[in-house]
């Protein structure tokens, strides 16, 4: 069931019978020069899309602006911040409250996301309503190895391949060279320095460790739609079997 196309008096209906809602998140970000800004929320746009065949839940519309402070280098990237985050989606989350709800499962597309959604977590559970955060990128590495992927990189690329084709630009793709902080601590994925093999975390701008806007160890060019299909139907599949469950809860 999704919010957007329902009426008032259908959502009032569906909660006489139900406490449950599935909250889409993501963000406007810099994806690499190769894919849209949207990537963040058009996925879980895509995953609540596949749910409809699969549970009926009501489904909000996804919620397109994040926490990405870290991504500002690059042209089009939006933030809301950590501060912008929490307000909106405490305010959301108690007005769902009100309407009835008592559970709230956040698909989240972004990890900047994820310490914010923590935090409304912990308070909404103080007023009798349970939080579960799906972060679908890493369910995805977690239903098959081979799907972990890092930022905008062949898992996210298949994805949008599948999830929105005109959001890609492969014309546009540039070759990720990660940059070292030094000779010895050098580029350890994301965040990290590698320090004697140990990784170490350094908060930085993502441009100062790829020019390229992108980055892990799935190379772009190995992404194909097939990949993306695959992948979003079994996370589809997943999220909808803890919804299941999660009514238990």
């Amino acid at each position: 069931m999704r919010l957007e196309y329902s009426s008032w008096a259908q959502v009032q209906e569906y909660f006489k019978e139900n406490d449950m809602v599935v909250v889409p998140l993501g963000s406007v970000e810099n994806h690499g020069s190769h894919m849209g800004l949207g990537t963040d929320f058009l996925v879980p746009t895509k995953i609540v899309e596949l749910l409809q065949d699969r549970s009926d839940v009501l489904c909000l519309p996804a919620m397109p602006y994040g926490m990405a402070d870290h991504h500002t280098d690059f042209s089009g990237t939006l933030t809301i911040g950590h501060d912008g985050l929490y307000l909106v989606m405490s305010r959301i989350a108690q007005q769902l409250r009100t309407m009835g709800a008592k559970r709230i499962v956040f698909l989240n597309g972004h990890g900047g996301n994820t310490p914010v959604l923590t935090r409304v977590g912990l308070d909404m559970e103080k007023q009798g309503v349970l939080c579960a955060i799906i972060d679908w990128w890493v369910l995805a590495g977690q239903l098959h190895a081979e799907w972990k992927g890092g930022h905008a990189g062949a898992q996210e690329t298949s994805a949008m391949m599948y999830a929105a084709p005109q959001g890609i630009h492969m014309e546009y793709a540039k070759p990720f060279e990660p940059k070292n902080l030094t000779d010895e601590l050098i580029y350890g994925g994301s965040n990290n320095v590698l320090c004697s093999g140990i990784p170490v975390q350094v908060p930085r701008q993502t441009v100062s460790f790829s020019e390229a806007g992108w980055f892990g160890p799935d190379d772009i060019q190995t992404a194909t739609p097939e990949w993306g299909e695959q992948m979003l139907n079994e996370v589809a599949d997943f999220v909808a079997d803890f919804l299941r469950k999660f009514e238990k809860a």
